[in-house]
């Protein structure tokens, strides 16, 4: 018993002596963990500091609420994989009164059109028109975004189109080769949101016409009517009267003089009107074409004679 509990004693001391020596260093172990957590800490922040922030662009959004304003299009591209109907109509002119019932009754100019975007800021479509039985394909692309910030203060859009004239040759048409049949329009639209309700566009354009009327003198001589380039300048506003009602106006001004027919320059106004899916446009002007090198080249419509007529543009989109 007594070497038993010596034993005991032994053991209690060792373990006695083993706790002395871990309270003894406990306050020096901890000030170096403290120690080494402060250095690990000061050093995270200054790698946080030194890392570079990476700032995503903000654009503006919805500067005008779909492809067209009234005769021109517009600066915006839909997103990727947005699919886009478009029906475009126009009346013959007014000056006769109720006689065609203020050209309702008269003449008309459609166009369906159907576009898709394959790609960010890509737009590539289709279309045709009764006017010369043409139809064209066209594409538009964003070269620039305004953004939010103001570091881009302009969007800026390039739009072209080909059209193709597919009437059957005869007497009348001027086709000798299939070359004669294409017309071609090149467009660069810049545009500003100045607020949620104003927006504005302008546009300098060029058109070209692989093959032109002319006409022969008493000598036997050929003379053009049109030069095969023209060139012109066109400018756009829209003012938001309501989330979902804007009044929309549009001038077109031709800049080549011709040697003869000169085109008129066109003046528009109308209201547009926006549903989910949906944008619609109606309006008076003085472009009867659909086709805009067309416009920009035959316009004979004199708004100072009152040669106006009804428009309207139907945009239906749907994405995938």
């Amino acid at each position: 018993m007594k070497k038993q509990n010596k034993y005991k004693l032994a053991i209690t001391g060792l373990a006695g002596a083993c706790l002395m020596a871990a309270l003894c260093c406990s306050p020096a172990q901890l000030k170096a963990q403290a120690k080494t957590a402060k250095d690990t800490s000061a050093k995270a922040k200054d790698t946080a500091a030194e890392a570079p922030v990476i700032k995503k662009k903000s654009y503006t959004k919805n500067t005008f609420e779909g492809n067209y304003l009234i005769d021109n299009e517009t600066v915006m591209v839909p997103i990727k994989g947005t699919s886009e109907f478009d029906i475009q109509h126009r009346f013959g002119t007014m000056e006769h009164h109720f006689t065609d019932l203020f050209g309702i009754f008269g003449g008309a100019t459609m166009r369906l059109g159907f576009s898709y975007t394959p790609l960010n800021n890509l737009q590539v479509g289709f279309g045709a028109t009764n006017e010369r039985m043409q139809v064209d394909w066209n594409a538009k692309y964003a070269l620039l975004k305004q953004t939010k910030n103001g570091s881009m203060p302009v969007s800026v859009t390039y739009y072209g189109d080909a059209a193709m004239d597919t009437r059957k040759k005869d007497a009348t048409t001027l086709f000798i080769t299939t070359s004669d049949r294409f017309s071609y329009f090149n467009q660069i639209l810049i545009a500003r949101k100045f607020s949620e309700d104003l927006s504005v566009q302008v546009g300098p354009s060029w058109s070209h016409f692989n093959n032109l009327q002319g006409y022969t003198d008493n000598e036997g001589v050929v003379h053009p009517i049109w030069n095969n380039d023209s060139f012109s300048f066109s400018a756009s506003g829209r003012y938001k009267i309501s989330p979902k009602t804007a009044i929309i106006a549009n001038y077109d001004q031709p800049l080549t003089q011709h040697p003869a027919d000169n085109p008129h320059p066109n003046i528009s106004f109308g209201l547009e009107m926006k549903s989910s899916g949906h944008d619609f446009e109606v309006f008076c002007g003085n472009y009867s074409s659909l086709i805009p090198q067309n416009n920009n080249l035959y316009n004979q419509n004199d708004f100072t004679k009152g040669q106006f007529l009804i428009g309207f543009n139907i945009s239906r989109l749907w994405n995938f």
